[in-house]
Formats: C-alpha cells, structure tokens, sequence
C-alpha cells in the first residue's frame, strides 16, 4: 500500500480542517486520498486529473463499498483536488509519489511532455466517444498509448515517429514475448493514436519482428460438462450461463441486456450494440422460458422498490438519457440482470443502477467449474465456442451460426470445424446418384 509523502499528509490534514469536516472522519479521509493514490499508481492513471476519480469510485463500488463510504471517498477526492489548485499545495504536482517497498518510481512530475501527453489522452477518450466505440476500446488503446510513453521516456508526443512504434512492437515480441495478437492489438491502438489524435500516418514499419501466430483452437465443453457447472452455479449465475450457451453470446452482450431486449411473442432475443456495434437476433431457449419470466418478476420487484426509495434510474447509453430523460426510470429500460447495488454519481450524487459486474460472474463460473470437476479451461467465453460446436455438430449452416454468432468474417466462424469430429467419405460418387 503507497505511503503518502509527510508533507502531503501535514497539507492535506490542515485544508481537511479548515473545511470544518468533522474531527472524527479526518483519519478517513486520510485513508480515501492514500487508497487513491495507490489506485492511480497501480492502474496508471494521474491523481491530478479529475477522470481518474470516476474510476476510483467505480473500483470502491466493485470492492462492495457502500453509497455512505463512495460519497465521503468522493468529497475526500475532490478536496485533494482542490488542493493542487491551492498556491500552497502547488508544489505536489512536481513531487514524487513513490512506493515504500523499492523506491524505484519514477516521480510524477508535470513536465511539459507528460503535459502533452494527458492532453493526448484526453483528445483519444473523446475520440473514442465521437465514434461510438466502447469504453473498453478506449482502455485498450489508451493502455497501449501509455506504455509507449513509457518505452520512449516520456519523448513529447510531436516528436513520436515510425521507428519509436517499431522498436515497441519489436519489443513485445521479443521481450515480453507476447502473443500474436496482442501485438496486433497494440499496433492497431497505436495506428488509432497517430492517425487520429497526432495526425499523421505511421510510416517505416519494415522490419518489425512479428510475434509468431499459432493456430488456435478454442475450449469446447460437452453438454453434460455444461449440465455439471450449472448444477454448481446459484441463482442468477446460472441463468446467465444458460443464456451464453442457449444463445451464444458474449459476456458482456448478455450483462448489457435490457426488459425490452426479449420478445417473447416471436420468442427472439435481440442484441444491440454488439461486437463492432452490431445488432442482430438469436432465438430464446424455450429450455429457460419460465426461469426468465420468474427472473423478470423479480426484477420487477427490485424495480419498484428501488423508485420508492428515490432511485434516478439505470445508466443510459449515449444521448438517449437526455433525449427521453424520463426513460430510464421506466422498467422496459432496466438491466435484465442489475447490479446488486445502487452507484453513486459523484458529479450528481444521483443513484443510479449499474449490470452486474462481468467479474462476479466470471468468479462464480470458476468456483462452478472447479466443484464440477472439471479438467478444461473453462471461462465465459468457452460457452459461446460451445454453443457454435454443437450446433455445427448438429449438421446446422455455418452461414447461419456465422449470422447466430455475429461474425463478420466467415473465417472466423470457420475455426470452429476443428472443434468438432470430421467426418469424411472416402468413396468417390457422382452427385447424380445420390438419393433424393
């Protein structure tokens, strides 16, 4: 855990102070700037900049803190901030945040170049946005644009070339020894974050030592395997797994569904926004009709609850909250599976309701699969491989599980032929005798 630096804590303690918060939270507030700063050393993020507390709460909210401690973690925050706008305080942002353990970190001073650089992060998130991309684009792309500034000493962002971006891919392949596509994903991050935030094209790539492309085959698990994990999996988990399998979706294509999303007239479940903001349909397991229907209710009930007790509402998506600002009270818009607890808004101090986190289900599909017994790797993305296998299995189109699975390429979907037992006639016969 970081140590906060003496003079930090003398400063910090004194404006605590003159804000006339109470004598007995000092020492937590104490606590929530040193959580913080450990937050923003460990995950990469600047203390200074005000973005960075969103996801701070966010972890608070993931660690099971409650709404009382994530609002004083939040005011505790914003009178740090305050505190670097302070003439007194100034200095810290040219002091060094280091760890207790080595020492070794470089200090976080707020150099011209490191200045240009949170500008050009700032520039990738809203560039992001303006496309419509999702939030775990903008980690990845920033994540890779972080560690580029890290491998060329924080060189001033005008000054990046081809060969910087060269002698990093290189790098990761003979170094860190990455996978292959790893090292495609950081090159089409870095190909975003020249063409579109310095302006101008990555050239003399030639060269680069490519990480070498295994053929993969994914995880496949039979259906007494998926039978066996379910049994081991409580209420909703288990629901959740049975909707990755019976429909072959993505993790987070499932957490992201609303009520409206089901159609259980045309018994058709509707995915918006997928991978590459697609939207497309799957049929509904007529397997789980009545555990959706009782979930529903529940939902329902958490619903109505949540509104008597001053709720504002699920998070929306884009414009939409204040195009129909009404909307996201209205139980058609809620998750289909909710979040266990209410997150606050720092900026609004509104409660609003949040998915359930991917994390808790990925935990729980781990426990299930290690009480099952089971001797694969199996995550929530096995599910989908199983959902496709068994239907090619099963003599359906591949054409129509490319269409099922959402795939834009049918080279991708192709992959799953090695899943299964080929069977081939080594006869020849002509088409013509064969029967009608």
């Amino acid at each position: 855990m970081l140590e906060l630096p003496a003079q930090l804590k003398i400063d910090y303690a004194r404006l605590v102070k003159q804000r006339n918060i109470p004598q007995h939270s000092h020492n937590a507030y104490l606590k929530w700037l040193r959580f913080y700063l450990d937050f923003c050393n460990k995950y990469h993020h600047d203390p200074a900049l005000r973005s960075s507390l969103p996801l701070f709460i966010r972890k608070l909210h993931e660690k099971n803190q409650t709404s009382r401690q994530q609002k004083q973690a939040c005011h505790a925050i914003n009178v740090y901030y305050g505190m670097l706008n302070d003439s007194i305080a100034g200095k810290l942002k040219q002091e060094a945040i280091q760890y207790k353990e080595t020492g070794q970190k470089p200090p976080m001073t707020l150099t011209p170049e490191k200045a240009a650089w949170e500008q050009v992060y700032t520039d990738l998130n809203a560039a992001i946005k303006v496309r419509h991309y999702s939030p775990k684009t903008y980690k990845s792309y920033a994540g890779w644009a972080r560690k580029l500034q890290y491998f060329t000493h924080h060189l001033a962002p005008e000054k990046l070339a081809g060969r910087d971006v060269k002698a990093f891919l290189t790098h990761l392949a003979v170094n860190k020894k990455v996978a292959a596509s790893t090292q495609n994903q950081a090159l089409n991050g870095l190909v975003f974050l020249f063409r579109h935030i310095l302006n101008k094209e990555l050239t003399r790539l030639d060269g680069i030592v490519w990480a070498k492309r295994t053929p993969y085959i994914p995880v496949v698990l039979s259906r007494d395997e998926i039978d066996a994990i379910l049994q081991h999996l409580a209420y909703p988990y288990d629901l959740i797994v049975k909707l990755l399998y019976g429909c072959g979706l993505r993790l987070f294509e499932c957490l992201q569904l609303r009520i409206n999303h089901l159609n259980f007239d045309a018994m058709i479940l509707t995915v918006h926004d997928g991978k590459g903001q697609k939207d497309r349909t799957v049929p509904m397991p007529e397997a789980i009709l009545d555990e959706l229907k009782s979930h529903i209710d529940r939902v329902y009930n958490l619903h109505q609850n949540d509104l008597k007790s001053g709720y504002d509402g699920a998070f929306m998506f884009g414009a939409f909250e204040s195009k129909s600002p009404r909307a996201s009270k209205e139980f058609i818009w809620q998750w289909l599976f909710p979040a266990k607890a209410v997150t606050v808004v720092p900026e609004t101090d509104e409660r609003k309701r949040y998915h359930l986190h991917p994390t808790h289900v990925q935990k729980a599909i781990r426990k299930g699969v290690s009480k099952a017994k089971i001797t694969k790797r199996a995550t929530a993305h096995t599910f989908r491989h199983s959902f496709a296998s068994h239907l090619l299995q099963a003599n359906y189109d591949i054409r129509t599980i490319q269409e099922l699975l959402g795939h834009r390429d049918l080279k991708t979907t192709m992959m799953y032929t090695h899943t299964i037992k080929s069977k081939t006639i080594k006869e020849a016969q002509s088409p013509l005798d064969f029967l009608p």
